[in-house]
């Protein structure tokens, strides 16, 4: 089996549109999907050949290499704005292009557009997506510095400088409203509220973007992040005809598995002849219970090598954005997103984007409301929204299957937990990993570097400890 590094090689990929499926198709679609070459959407018709990024052409705002020491120059000169670490994945996901034809952190006529219409009007009239703020926040006093000037560096937290912003516009920060448009609560306990807005600054600072040079977390994980512009070379360089983009931010189970091969034995049933599945999980921030990054592409590429994906048809890459839990406003974003890296296929779940309430014992969202905002969504009508199938334990098949609703009594809707007990001869990679995941869910919020500390002096940890007896467990991992 190819090794996870040449899979990844990093080397616009061609989007042909095929015939209609049939009324007998089983596989489910919602209303823009799969077109045909007499389908219309809401504004022509759809053509086959390359599917261009939102605007026209991927916006990549990463200086050229012989212009960096001018501009870090430059920089030093300049009133200084330090970054946040969600701060610098933003910068990361505007140099790279995923938000394009965005060319920098947002200005008012930009928020207030993402704000109320989950679209931003271009100057030639037409509308792309666009459903979360991509914004820099500033407080009273970093405004005093900068003052009259129209230019500010950004810097890190380790003081270097890592981009300038141009043409700068300063506007306050309506927290309150913001939080209410996107979530559509401000009940206590939202993680990104939390971590990014509530003590951030009264301003926020939009302009023209210009990163410094190409971001990198030097954490073993670089070979998997990449741009919108290395994902379309790589689905050239396999001649994709169609590209199915999922993303996750948790472990791949059996009905994930299940859903990717099905689909793409759907596309192939169709007529496509090489559609390539792009298994994107989200590497910016997510809250303290979901599974860490570096956890979660030990699983994925685990599955790659034991074949349940197949490497050939399957590209695994790091999606750089932070996590809103914003439910049917965030996935808009997560689905336009893909757009840019070539994909023409989004495959959507259940409660897509979406948590438990954090104060009611319920979900924050509609578990329905993510597929049909997204087959409605503004901008988005180039996209095939592939809903997810929901899959269940079949007892007749001893295996996951999709759920026949003529025979309920065979199916079993299980747990992670429930998997050790109902599976018979469970798929090892796939089980391996549910046991590992189990395990880290229980042991989460416990810091086991300070062990010594009495039960009722310990307090829950944000960061993820891992005792380390899991660290070396070998043959589990």
């Amino acid at each position: 089996m190819a090794s996870m590094a040449a899979i990844l090689s990093k080397t616009p990929f061609l989007s042909q549109p095929l015939t209609k499926p049939s009324p007998t198709s089983d596989i489910p679609f919602a209303a823009v999907s799969f077109p045909s070459k007499s389908l219309r959407r809401r504004n022509g018709s759809i053509r086959a050949g390359l599917i261009a990024p939102d605007g026209g052409k991927l916006v990549e705002l990463i200086v050229e290499e012989p212009k960096r020491r001018e501009k870090k120059h430059e920089a030093a000169e300049l009133p200084r704005v330090e970054l946040t670490t969600i701060d610098l994945q933003w910068m990361h996901v505007l140099s790279e292009g995923w938000a394009s034809p965005l060319g920098g952190f947002m200005r008012e006529s930009e928020f207030l557009q993402t704000l109320h219409f989950n679209s931003l009007r271009l100057d030639d009239g037409s509308v792309v997506n666009m459903s979360v703020p991509i914004v820099l926040a500033i407080d009273d006093e970093q405004k005093a510095r900068i003052g009259e000037s129209k230019r500010v560096a950004l810097f890190d937290s380790d003081g270097n400088p890592v981009a300038i912003l141009s043409d700068i516009e300063i506007y306050k920060h309506p927290k309150e409203e913001r939080i209410a448009r996107t979530w559509g609560t401000t009940a206590p306990g939202l993680p990104y509220v939390d971590e990014a807005i509530t003590n951030a600054g009264n301003w926020l600072i939009g302009g023209d973007l210009e990163v410094l040079e190409p971001v990198k977390y030097n954490d073993g994980l670089d070979r998997f992040r990449l741009s919108p512009a290395e994902l379309r070379k790589e689905l050239e360089k396999r001649n994709a005809d169609a590209v199915f983009a999922f993303q996750l931010r948790n472990p791949v189970h059996n009905g994930h598995a299940l859903l990717m091969t099905d689909t793409r034995r759907r596309l192939l049933e169709m007529g496509y002849k090489n559609p390539i599945l792009l298994l994107h999980p989200l590497g910016g921030f997510t809250k303290a219970d979901d599974v860490p990054l570096d956890w979660r592409m030990k699983q994925h590429e685990k599955v790659l090598e034991d074949g349940v994906l197949d490497p050939e048809t399957t590209v695994v890459s790091i999606f750089p954005s932070p996590m809103h839990y914003a439910g049917p406003t965030e996935v808009q974003w997560h689905a336009k997103a893909r757009i840019n890296a070539g994909a023409n296929f989004y495959i959507v779940g259940r409660d897509p984007a979406g948590m438990g309430h954090p104060v009611e014992k319920r979900d924050l969202y509609d578990a329905d409301h993510g597929k049909k905002v997204l087959s409605m969504a503004p901008g988005l009508e180039r996209l095939n929204i592939l809903p997810f199938r929901v899959a269940a334990y079949d007892k007749t098949q001893g295996k996951m299957a999709f759920f026949d609703p003529s025979r309920p009594q065979d199916f079993l809707f299980i747990s992670g937990t429930k998997v050790i007990y109902y599976f018979p001869k469970p798929n090892p990679t796939l089980l391996k990993f549910i046991m590992v995941y189990l395990l880290i869910k229980s042991l989460m919020f416990f810091d086991f570097s300070d062990a010594h500390i009495s039960k009722e002096q310990r307090k829950p940890a944000r960061r993820f400890y891992v005792p380390r007896w899991m660290e070396s467990s070998g043959g589990l991992l």
